[in-house]
């Protein structure tokens, strides 16, 4: 990216994605590297500020990650959050212990509004804790700028050397005035002028496209989700006739979902496109048949759809790339955007196997968090019904499947999550609650209907609310629309006696279920 940035460097916590996501929001590009990232690297990238993230260590320990002085004696501006905050007191002559007192959740803290990092913050304002150990000393030089009842250093500057440190997380949204914080530290504080907007992304994917392909063929793997609709609309624009879209109907999409994608974006659609529609169903079948491990499936399904994509290369002739609609989540959740743990392997990131036969893989939304993504989309003319549809994971109903996926169980969750997509829409509720679908637990159980006994599946709904799909809520759904979502699954899907609300949050869940 050709853009001035800020870079995050991450120690391993929860919530460092958002970390970067919420400094996009103040139109500043943002990067997660991991700690292990050298100085010399560092210095090269010439960001205008640099982050410390959380992480679950004590910085103290001879074992924990840490990073060398030098990195702030560089002049570039140092924000440190919670580990990051206990980490540049530890190393620049401050003292850190464990906390006489933990702190975790909702705390009100007094601010100095004179600080920069709290320009026009309210004097008192809350804040998310959640930390074991804490700041018994700031380092030479600091001034401390914030406390609370039980934390005597919440936050503490070195105005000079522009070093802040925040032992609160102002990332999170439970952090009422957070976005306030990290927009003057970003823009007052490392001087950002704010020019990360999408018009910009967009012309500038384009014309990197251009160069990178020249006269090159492109193949791209065309789910007809958010994702790759949106991948395909900037490939588009940037080479036309030079991509051939390719969309594999593995037999684990939602119901008719293989024909509607075909309508969009086939021969009669409403895009300019080369479209090929591969039907692999049984091809998958046999593949996935008894494994039930879910980073298994996720790998088969993975690998298969780049033999497929090989084989639909040959009949064509001579392909140079491969295109693919992965954004950052998927990268980070992958363990490849920082030193967060792997969460699970991305079909089109974790998920390739080892040999790939291109020449490269391009990936042009590769830096965007989902949201941005659908703005992407808007400013190239993509039709909103198109660009804000129900996200889909590349490897479908096999981890909405707990366990062993059969073409049997694949109609069991296409009809019950038919029945509940139509249900949330008849409710009006279809564009306020973020993602929904059904899944199929692995569990069965004994029922009663007609006077007879069953044993069937259980059917899980699931619905959140969420910003960037890092972190989710569950959503509240009248009870109402449940029960008749209930009522409808058991009476029109076979094999279903059972159906469950989940209402777990990510985290500690994922949205989806493997």
């Amino acid at each position: 990216m050709d853009q001035e940035k800020v870079i995050v460097i991450d120690f391993g916590g929860q919530y460092n994605q958002l970390v970067a996501r919420r400094v996009r929001e103040c139109n500043v590009y943002c990067e997660i590297y991991s700690y292990r990232t050298d100085i010399e690297t560092i210095k090269a990238m010439q960001p205008k500020g640099i982050i410390l993230t959380g992480g679950p260590n004590s910085c103290y320990e001879a074992d924990s990650p840490t990073y060398t002085r030098e990195l702030f004696e560089l002049g570039i501006p140092v924000l440190g959050l919670c580990y990051g905050a206990q980490l540049m007191m530890h190393v620049l002559g401050g003292k850190v212990e464990k906390a006489p007192v933990r702190e975790y959740g909702k705390t009100e803290v007094v601010v100095d509004q004179a600080s920069p990092l709290f320009t026009d913050v309210s004097e008192k304002t809350i804040c998310w804790m959640s930390h074991f150990d804490y700041i018994s000393k700031t380092a030479p030089d600091f001034k401390i700028v914030a406390h609370t009842a039980d934390c005597p250093v919440a936050a503490a500057e070195n105005k000079e050397k522009n070093l802040y440190a925040i032992q609160f997380h102002p990332e999170v949204l439970h952090t009422q005035e957070g976005t306030k914080m990290l927009y003057n530290f970003v823009r007052s504080v490392c001087g950002c002028a704010g020019t990360w907007r999408m018009d910009h992304f967009v012309e500038n994917s384009i014309l990197e496209i251009r160069k990178k392909v020249g006269d090159g063929k492109v193949l791209l793997a065309l789910s007809g989700g958010v994702d790759s609709s949106v991948a395909a609309g900037l490939l588009s624009k940037a080479i036309g006739k030079q991509l051939t879209c390719v969309f594999v109907d593995h037999g684990l999409l939602r119901k008719d979902e293989g024909d509607e994608v075909e309508q969009v974006f086939g021969a009669n659609g409403q895009f300019d496109l080369n479209f090929i529609r591969v039907n692999a169903q049984e091809r998958y079948y046999k593949k996935l048949a008894g494994v039930e491990e879910p980073e298994r499936k996720r790998k088969i399904i993975g690998e298969e759809f780049i033999r497929v994509f090989e084989e639909e290369a040959k009949k064509i002739g001579a392909v140079d790339f491969l295109a693919q609609g992965t954004i950052y989540p998927d990268v980070v959740e992958s363990g490849l955007g920082g030193e967060s743990a792997v969460i699970k392997s991305h079909h089109n990131v974790g998920g390739l196997p080892d040999y790939v036969d291109f020449k490269e893989i391009i990936e042009p939304l590769r830096d965007l968090f989902k949201d941005e993504v659908r703005k992407a989309g808007l400013e190239l003319g993509i039709p909103e019904a198109l660009v804000f549809r129900q996200p889909f994971p590349g490897p479908g109903l096999g981890i909405r499947i707990i366990g062993e996926v059969t073409a049997e169980k694949v109609k069991i969750v296409q009809e019950a999550d038919a029945i509940y997509r139509e249900e949330i829409a008849k409710a009006g509720l279809d564009r306020a609650i973020g993602q929904y679908f059904a899944a199929l637990t692995n569990m069965r159980s004994v029922g009663v209907m007609g006077d007879e006994r069953t044993y069937d599946y259980a059917v899980a709904l699931r619905a959140v609310n969420t910003v960037d799909f890092m972190t989710a809520e569950a959503a509240e759904i009248p009870f109402e629309v449940l029960q008749k979502v209930m009522s409808r699954i058991i009476n029109e899907v076979k094999g279903v006696n059972r159906v469950f609300y989940d209402l777990t949050s990510k985290p500690p869940g994922t949205i989806e279920f493997e």
